[in-house]
């Protein structure tokens, strides 16, 4: 049997699939590269969006400011961690543990879980 990484014959145990743990390795980095990929680009959109809200200057854990205001600033409003319907129907969307709700218009009502 040969290496499935870079073809050499096998010696050792009738099962292994690579000749050395350089070959397994460099073969399991190329199968997992593209979840990787998606995986850093998203948490660092996270990141940004993390960062953002949390320089705003809550008071009683609450904020108001204008969907173009976050836009302006760098917010993607695509990436976020989860989104919470509360029992009077509003919507929120988090990330991490920074919330807000699309209100009327441009604005939005940003909250922080204490």
């Amino acid at each position: 049997m040969n290496c499935l990484e870079c073809g050499d014959p096998i010696i050792g145990r009738s099962d292994k699939k690579f000749c050395n743990d350089a070959c397994r390795n460099s073969y399991n980095n190329k199968l997992n590269t593209d979840i990787s990929n998606i995986m850093k680009i998203t948490h660092s959109k996270l990141k940004n969006n993390y960062k953002i809200l949390s320089k705003c200057n809550f008071i009683d854990g609450k904020y108001k400011t204008t969907q173009a205001k976050l836009k302006s600033l760098g917010y993607n409003f695509e990436y976020f961690t989860q989104v919470k319907i509360y029992k009077n129907g509003a919507e929120y969307r988090f990330v991490y543990d920074i919330g807000y709700k699309l209100l009327e218009e441009d604005w939005v009502l940003l909250v922080k879980n204490q």
